[in-house]
């Protein structure tokens, strides 16, 4: 009977399964190239990233190689190379998605200082909010989608003209129109 690790010197960071769960060495190169280079990758991710982040990140690296059709796999002339610069686009997606949805900013509600310097100022900014509310609830739904989208979600205009179907230029000019409006109605007071 072929002797196995005990569970406590399993690394509880590894995405992938204990080796007794691995094919055979011979017939997966995945799984050689995981225990070749899976611990290099895992400490570029870190430096890249937090650290919680990239044993997961790892495992997507992985899953997308697994992914390629095996022709595909076996004509990558350097699996290293490719899994390093598929790990560094992970990172790059990764931050993307979190400016996205500004993760990073996030602030829970027990941990805000909310209190305001003083009363005035906090009716002024509350007014300020409502009527900024009321300027983009005033624009055209597809002004409005356009103008969010690039100002809260954080999406460039030639990823808005592939999401809406419009040019860049038309993008351009729903966002100046909406910025015009905006301004135009903060200006009255």
């Amino acid at each position: 009977m072929a002797s196995r690790l005990p569970p406590a010197r399993l690394r509880a960071d590894d995405p992938l399964p204990p080796e007794d769960h691995l094919p055979a060495p011979g017939g997966d190169t995945v799984a050689s190239l995981y225990r070749t280079h899976g611990s290099s990758l895992t400490k570029l991710l870190r430096r890249q990233m937090s650290s919680e982040r990239a044993p997961d990140l790892l495992h997507h690296v992985f899953a997308r190689f697994l992914g390629l059709a095996p022709e595909k796999r076996a004509a990558i002339k350097s699996p290293e190379a490719y899994l390093t610069r598929s790990a560094c686009n992970a990172v790059r997606d990764q931050r993307r998605q979190s400016h996205r949805q500004a993760a990073d900013r996030h602030v829970p509600e027990e941990e805000a200082c909310l209190t305001a310097p003083c009363q005035v100022a906090a009716l002024e900014a509350r007014d300020m909010l409502n009527r900024i509310e009321a300027a983009i609830q005033k624009l055209k739904p597809i002004t409005r989608e356009i103008f969010l989208a690039h100002r809260l979600d954080g999406y460039t205009y030639a990823e808005i003209a592939d999401w809406t179907g419009l040019s860049v230029k038309s993008i351009e000019k729903h966002m100046s129109r909406a910025i015009a409006h905006i301004d135009r109605t903060l200006s009255r007071r």
